[in-house]
């Protein structure tokens, strides 16, 4: 069993992380960039992840899972399951910012882990809304979790390159 000063450690390192790898991008960061943000030493950062890799991909988990529990926190089933999901998100960005830049940093990684990661969170996501629209009764449920995914990626791109016009409705 991992030590609760062990635990809250590898959270602030991951929290760090998540701040640190937003404001600097992925290959600009180091885990010494990581572990000055967290207050430790750069080999303390070692001891809870391997590589940066690791904790990058640790992040954007953490990122993507904070997206999926605030759509799983809408409990009411019906027509505005949708909107009720992008008002989520839409507070999500102002609570936590960088899980949104982190979104498009790892969209635009190349590295088989990361795009695997991405991958996997983002087909994750995909399948709960749909179950969702489905669920609510929303006709034609691909098509409308196919335009709810693209608007989030471009309402994504446009907070991360501060061009909010890009996304006006």
């Amino acid at each position: 069993m991992v030590s609760p000063i062990k635990k809250n450690r590898k959270e602030e390192i991951l929290e760090a992380g998540l701040e640190v790898f937003a404001k600097q991008g992925y290959y600009n960061t180091t885990t010494a960039h990581i572990a000055e943000k967290a207050g430790i030493s750069q080999p303390y950062v070692f001891r809870f992840f391997k590589t940066k890799e690791d904790l990058f991909i640790a992040a954007l988990e953490r990122a993507f899972d904070r997206i999926l529990q605030a759509f799983k926190n809408i409990t009411e089933e019906s027509e505005q399951t949708g909107d009720q999901m992008v008002q989520a998100y839409e507070e999500l960005t102002v609570t936590h910012p960088n899980e949104i830049v982190l979104q498009v940093i790892g969209i635009s990684i190349t590295d088989e882990a990361v795009r695997n990661c991405t991958k996997e969170w983002l087909s994750r996501i995909r399948n709960y809304v749909l179950e969702r629209f489905r669920s609510a009764g929303i006709e034609n449920p691909e098509r409308e979790v196919t335009v709810f995914i693209a608007m989030g990626i471009l309402c994504n791109i446009s907070y991360f390159i501060d061009l909010p016009e890009l996304f006006d409705m």
